[in-house]
C-alpha cells in the first residue's frame, strides 16, 4: 500500500495537508495521556474551541501555552483581573472574556480536585470507565455527546468547573483518549 493510500484511511477530519491537524489526529486524538497539566491543557483548548474551528485552536496552541503559563493549573489559578485584561488585548489567542475567565476558574477547580482525589486524572477515571471504545464504521456515526459526557459535565459543574457542557466534554474525552472515536479503518486508532 502506498503512503497516499495509507493516508486516505485516516478519519476524514485528519485527511488534510495541514500538518498541525494531521499530527494532532495521528499522535494525540484518541490516545490516552493522563497527566494533569495535559488534561488541563486539553480542557482549556476545548473550551476555547467551542463555536470555532479546531484548526484555529491548534494553530494557536503555542500562543495559548504562553498565555496560560504552560497550562500549569497552580500558576493559572493565581491569575488576576489584570491578567484577564492583558489576555483580552492579546491577539495571538482567542479574546473572549467568558472563556478566559473559565480557564482560570477551571484551574482553581483542578487544584481542588487534586486535593480531593489525588489528581485530575483520578477524578476522571473515578467518573467514567477507563476507555470507551466506540469505533464508528464511518465518520457520520460519531456522536456529539452521550450519557457519560452528560454525567461527567454535571459532576464537573458540581466541582465548580465552567464552560463544561456535554458536547464540550464529549469532545474533550475524545481528545484525551477516554473515548476512542477513530473510525474502524483508521490506522491511528488506539487499541489499548
Amino acid at each position: 500500500m502506498t503512503q497516499a493510500n495509507f493516508a486516505n484511511l485516516r478519519c476524514p477530519w485528519g485527511q488534510t495537508r495541514d500538518e498541525v491537524i494531521q499530527q494532532f489526529h495521528d499522535h494525540e486524538w484518541g490516545k490516552i495521556k493522563l497527566e494533569d497539566n495535559y488534561l488541563y491543557e486539553m480542557l482549556v483548548l476545548q473550551l476555547f474551541q467551542s463555536g470555532l474551528n479546531w484548526r484555529v485552536i491548534l494553530h494557536k496552541r503555542e500562543n495559548f501555552r504562553k498565555a496560560f503559563k504552560n497550562f500549569d493549573p497552580a500558576e493559572v489559578a493565581q491569575m488576576t483581573e489584570l491578567d484577564v485584561n492583558r489576555l483580552l488585548d492579546d491577539s495571538s489567542i482567542i479574546r473572549n472574556r467568558r472563556k478566559i475567565e473559565a480557564a482560570i476558574q477551571n484551574a482553581k477547580a483542578v487544584l481542588i480536585i487534586q486535593a480531593k482525589y489525588g489528581s485530575f486524572a483520578k477524578f476522571l477515571q473515578h467518573s467514567i470507565p477507563m476507555q470507551i471504545m466506540h469505533r464508528p464504521e464511518i465518520f457520520e456515526d460519531v456522536p456529539t455527546s452521550n450519557d457519560i459526557a452528560k454525567k461527567l459535565a454535571q459532576n464537573m459543574k458540581r466541582e465548580n468547573f465552567n464552560f463544561v457542557g456535554p458536547v464540550i466534554i464529549y469532545s474533550y474525552l475524545q481528545n484525551i483518549g477516554l473515548i476512542n472515536d477513530h473510525i474502524e479503518c483508521c490506522p491511528f486508532k488506539y487499541n489499548g
